[in-house]
């Protein structure tokens, strides 16, 4: 074993810089969603990632953060794309929550349903809105354990007054699902065989 450890590098691959056009406006839904897609399209393509992808915007457009799956890349379990994302934006604002007083509404674009996680991280996060491409399914059917994600987990979620909204642009992003399946990536949480 080696020495303890005492920080944790949580950051986007180079490719990141490439790709996204921080100055866009982003003030079409389906303009956000399509950057959440092409991230994790680009996280498949570039070897670098599982096929998720995440955008957090302010309600007004802008790009605040992105993030992509980096689970295998950076040997931790919690780097999911939402996760990268929530890190990334809280620390751009810095703060702790994305809705601190004086803040915009911030949004949560993601290529798929979040997991139980990312949905728990969603509730602390501060966004007040979270709107997703594909659904748990589409990860369940490549073998992907989504962990405990109920009608009741997106119920209070909105009790909470978090909107939850699915299916935006849901066959581009299970396009890239199947582009994963087919290049045989990992899929590091498989789904127990029932």
């Amino acid at each position: 074993m080696s020495d303890p450890v005492r920080e944790v590098l949580v950051d986007c691959p180079a490719w990141v810089g490439e790709v996204v056009d921080w100055g866009r406006d982003y003030s079409r839904d389906e303009d956000r969603m399509a950057l959440a897609i092409r991230l994790a399209g680009h996280n498949v393509d570039r070897g670098t990632g599982g096929p998720f992808g995440a955008a957090i915007f302010e309600r007004s457009g802008r790009l605040v953060s992105v993030g992509v799956n980096s689970v295998v890349r950076l040997a931790n379990c919690t780097l999911h794309a939402e996760m990268v994302a929530f890190m990334l934006a809280q620390r751009r604002v810095g703060s702790f929550t994305l809705a601190a007083p004086g803040f915009d509404e911030h949004e949560l674009f993601t290529s798929c349903e979040p997991c139980a996680m990312c949905l728990g991280a969603t509730l602390w996060s501060g966004v007040v809105r979270v709107v997703y491409a594909a659904g748990g399914a589409d990860a369940r059917e490549l073998g992907f354990d989504e962990g405990p994600v109920f009608a009741e987990s997106h119920a209070y979620l909105r009790e909470r007054g978090i909107a939850l909204e699915g299916g935006l642009l849901r066959e581009e992003a299970r396009k890239v699902l199947a582009r994963y399946r087919d290049l045989a990536g990992p899929v590091y949480n498989r789904r127990p065989e029932v």
